[in-house]
């Protein structure tokens, strides 16, 4: 039952990190070409950017508390 319970415990944290991983790539990607293209507005991309980060990184913890709580409700 154990191995059950890790192997729960790692899909979700595996899963729940896959989409937030692509998002902040993406993110990262269109930031820095838009600050490419337009330099004179990297302070207010920048500051979208991190926010964008930051809520993607959210989805990721979700998944990670989620499977602390598979882990301790054994």
């Amino acid at each position: 039952m154990e191995a059950l319970t890790g192997l729960a415990a790692a899909i979700a944290i595996g899963v729940g990190a896959i989409g937030p991983a692509i998002g902040i790539g993406m993110i990262g990607s269109k930031g820095l070409e838009s600050i490419g293209r337009n330099p004179e507005a990297a302070q207010k991309v920048q500051g979208g950017m991190i926010l964008a980060i930051a809520f993607a990184e959210a989805i990721a913890i979700y998944a990670f508390v989620t499977a602390i709580l598979i882990i301790v409700s054994k």
